[in-house]
């Protein structure tokens, strides 16, 4: 059970990382991969974005997000 709850944990840390790169490449908005890491990342990015703001134009908010899956990673797997 906690060996799959880690495995979706640390693939969803990639799903974040990938949107990280991906927003670098500046693909367009309806390209399948932008779409995809959106629609699995928007959801959590969400609310980060609201309560913190970009500073200088850079989004901290997969940042926030990373840091609060290490987080819950360790909290519940050891």
């Amino acid at each position: 059970m906690f060996g799959l709850l880690g495995l979706l944990l640390d693939g969803y840390t990639l799903v974040v990382l990938a949107t990280v790169i991906v927003s670098w490449l500046s693909l367009p908005e309806d390209h399948p991969v932008v779409r995809l890491t959106s629609a699995l990342t928007k959801p959590l990015l969400t609310p980060i974005r609201r309560v913190l703001p970009s500073f200088a134009g850079l989004d901290f908010s997969p940042m926030v997000l990373l840091i609060g899956l290490r987080l819950l990673r360790r909290v519940l797997l050891g």
